[in-house]
């Protein structure tokens, strides 16, 4: 009776851990594409247009130019960065790449997808190719690193998009640029011990602020946050799987105790016997 008891209040305390686990690992509605946007790419690092995950940034440019965007990444996501080139009807061979930089504007490389693709010439009696679509999924964003290390760190990310082999005659020919990010949320599996005091978002330095106490504040070159806020990396639902371990240790300890007790006691003999 008193193992059925104990049975039945550590499985409802796993009910209760588990609960928050799941509400937690389930994916979020991706943000609806609206009429608010972005429909222009920067030129540069400093210049990036600032896109949402889950957001359909267009742009519509020349060949040859150099386009920039930039998004924001948290500890545990795993980004995939999605664009498509829109060539026009006549064109000659074209090779186009997108590159993907952290915060610190260092490379990062792909885990897998076509960074890299070529179109085939358009207006020709084969057809062509009229458009060009490609990809490239990061790995994991790491709450923290070794300095040494070239892990995706929390903070602002760039994507760049430019064409890398082009005809003479195709320079500054009208293109169309499509861009989305979306993450998938790994969790605790790629937690780590440790986070950053700060996400790498970049600065343009130290502005002055007038008031009576004048005071120093940084400029920011991205503000984009995440949609929940910048997590602090402490956190995780491998802490949850850790306690329900816990649980099911001192539950198989409580078992074993009820099966055992009394086994080699010596029979108590009444005295007189």
């Amino acid at each position: 009776m008193r193992i059925t008891r104990v049975l039945s209040a550590t499985a409802l305390m796993l009910g209760l851990a588990v609960t928050p686990a799941v509400a937690d690992s389930s994916p979020s509605p991706s943000p609806s594409e609206d009429s608010g946007a972005p429909t222009q790419a920067g030129t540069s690092f400093r210049t990036a247009t600032e896109i949402e995950q889950g957001q359909t940034a267009t742009a519509s440019a020349s060949t040859g130019d150099y386009l920039y965007w930039s998004f924001p990444a948290d500890a545990g996501q795993r980004p995939t960065v999605k664009a498509t080139v829109k060539l026009p009807d006549t064109h000659a061979a074209e090779t186009w790449q997108i590159d993907v930089y952290d915060g610190l504007r260092r490379r990062q490389a792909c885990q897998y997808g076509a960074q890299t693709r070529t179109a085939a010439a358009g207006g020709t009696p084969s057809g062509g190719a009229s458009s060009v679509e490609l990809a490239c999924v990061l790995r994991t964003v790491h709450a923290w690193s070794e300095p040494w290390a070239n892990d995706p760190l929390p903070g602002t990310y760039y994507i760049r998009l430019t064409v890398v082999n082009l005809a003479t005659s195709d320079l500054g020919l009208p293109v169309d640029a499509e861009v989305r990010v979306d993450s998938e949320d790994i969790g605790g599996a790629a937690a780590v011990d440790g986070s950053l005091a700060q996400p790498l978002v970049p600065g343009a330095g130290a502005i002055s602020q007038g008031g009576e106490e004048e005071s120093t504040k940084e400029a920011l070159l991205a503000s984009l946050e995440p949609s929940g806020g910048w997590a602090s990396g402490w956190w995780s639902d491998r802490w949850v799987w850790t306690g329900i371990g816990g649980m099911l240790a001192a539950l198989a300890g409580v078992g074993g105790y009820a099966l055992t007790r009394g086994a080699g006691r010596p029979t108590r003999v009444p005295p007189g016997a």
